[in-house]
């Protein structure tokens, strides 16, 4: 399914300025339009197609499938808009790989988390979805994301993340004008064993359910503001390769199985 898409008069999706057929099925998906270079690098022949506002685009392969990265800038708004037109462009497996903070006290500084689902704390999902509908990643994306995190050896978690509009609300929450139900709605997601917090997969995920497209994240955890709340160790990390890794190595299980299927 998708809906009337916006065009440039060169008849490129008016955002990412990517046209039809220059991305592959297969899609990673960071924040940081600085990160798609150093993603691209793990493709075969990377090409730089677009460099519009937050969305930076390149296509390659991967084990001979054309496969692509695109920034999608902080937050549910511009992501939503970037799986619209990339959907648009061609694609329909999605893996975003980003950053989080820790909620529980075992996700560590350096760990990898893989959300099952998202917490709907924001707005975008619900211009897509009424507030009772999941947001959930898709089956065959967590597996991919599981088994290529275990083959690296990395320390993983798999659950529920929590997304919010606002970073500043999620760090220093008592002084806003709504501190009431930050700090409240915060001690609910610890006590239900949320994994951690992050800005996008709530929207992603609702969005692919509408567009009946594949997607799942993976996130390196930055730090944990709750071990730093109770005075222990709180090791601090920032290099993004290892959830890169996971999350290109998820994608050539995805295509391995693909091709299986298809034979």
């Amino acid at each position: 399914m998708s809906g009337k898409m916006v065009y440039s008069d060169d008849g490129r999706l008016y955002h990412i300025q990517v046209a039809p057929g220059e991305v592959g099925k297969y899609v990673i998906l960071p924040g940081d339009p600085k990160r798609c270079v150093k993603i691209a690098q793990y493709f075969d022949d990377p090409v730089l197609i677009a460099d519009s506002r937050e969305y930076v685009t390149y296509t390659g392969y991967l084990d001979g499938e054309k496969v692509s990265v695109t920034s999608t800038g902080i937050g549910g708004p511009s992501a939503s808009i970037a799986m619209e037109e990339l959907v648009q462009a061609g694609a329909d497996t999605f893996v975003r790989v980003g950053t989080c903070g820790g909620m529980q006290l075992d996700v560590m500084g350096g760990d990898i988390v893989v959300a099952t689902g998202a917490i709907r704390m924001e707005g975008t999902s619900k211009e897509y979805a009424p507030i009772e509908f999941p947001a959930v990643a898709n089956l065959d994306v967590i597996n991919a994301l599981t088994a290529s995190a275990a083959d690296l050896k990395v320390n993983y978690h798999t659950g529920v993340v929590q997304c919010k509009d606002s970073f500043y609300g999620q760090h220093s929450p008592e002084i806003k004008p709504v501190g009431y139900e930050l700090v409240n709605k915060w001690k609910a997601w610890v006590q239900l064993g949320c994994l951690a917090s992050e800005m996008e997969s709530a929207a992603l995920f609702t969005v692919a359910s509408y567009l009946h497209v594949r997607c799942g994240s993976a996130f390196l955890v930055v730090a944990n503001q709750e071990r730093a709340a109770r005075g222990l160790d709180n090791p601090q990390a920032h290099d993004t390769d290892m959830a890169v890794r996971v999350g290109v190595g998820a994608l050539r299980r995805l295509i391995a199985k693909d091709r299986s299927l298809r034979s």
